[in-house]
């Protein structure tokens, strides 16, 4: 019996190398352009709180807090069509009881508008009873970021020796844009500008030792 084998015509390596490799790389390429897109929109609409700092003041108590904010093209585009952006600092602190509902005895909420005026080209910050210019974004954002020496109200007994739950957060209020600006917004990432919420244990400052902590 003959045997007789048919040749298997195979494509050399090289010619494997030359089809599959360009294009793995391609697909690897575009991955990293996508991640880095990615990376970069996530920073550039960002609120980071970097200290946090709560000080006894007349019988009181006033907090400082330092933190970074970055608008995206679609809030810088806003501002520029003469939109005011709004941003509010709120601060709590809470007695959490077992025995009953939680009780929010401190509370601070601050309020302040981001604006441009195309005609003077500058940037203002209005304070419920004061307003800044700048000349430049950046500089008017360095300063909305900190908020110096603001007033709490005490709604509740405290205790010195009492542990409380503390929370920070701020964000863009959407409830004070135009309301055509405000169904755009509705489900829109690009609209949504906050920090994450802090929260931690803490015992109130005393003049002795003010309360100070780092953020993100």
């Amino acid at each position: 019996m003959t045997v007789s084998f048919i040749p298997c015509c195979k494509k050399p390596d090289r010619y494997i190398d030359r089809v599959k490799l360009p294009y793995a790389s391609s697909v690897f390429l575009w991955l990293i352009l996508f991640l880095l897109f990615q990376a970069t929109t996530a920073q550039a609409q960002d609120i980071r709180i970097k200290n946090v700092n709560l000080v006894t003041a007349g019988g009181g108590y006033e907090i400082s807090v330092d933190s970074e904010i970055a608008l995206n093209p679609t809030l810088e585009q806003a501002l520029e069509k003469g939109i005011v952006l709004y941003f509010v600092f709120k601060f709590s602190l809470v007695d959490v009881r077992w025995y009953w509902l939680d009780d929010e005895v401190v509370r601070g909420k601050y309020r302040v508008g981001l604006r441009y005026y195309a005609l003077t080209r500058q940037y203002h910050l209005n304070h419920a009873s004061f307003s800044q210019s700048f000349n430049t974004l950046r500089e008017a954002l360095g300063v909305l970021g900190r908020l110096r020496d603001f007033p709490l109200t005490v709604k509740s007994e405290l205790k010195q020796d009492a542990d409380y739950i503390a929370s920070l957060r701020i964000w863009l209020d959407l409830t004070r844009m135009p309301k055509p600006f405000q169904v755009e917004a509705l489900g829109s990432s690009r609209w949504n500008l906050s920090s994450d919420k802090l929260e931690w244990r803490m015992k109130l400052p005393t003049p002795e030792q003010p309360f100070q902590m780092k953020g993100q």
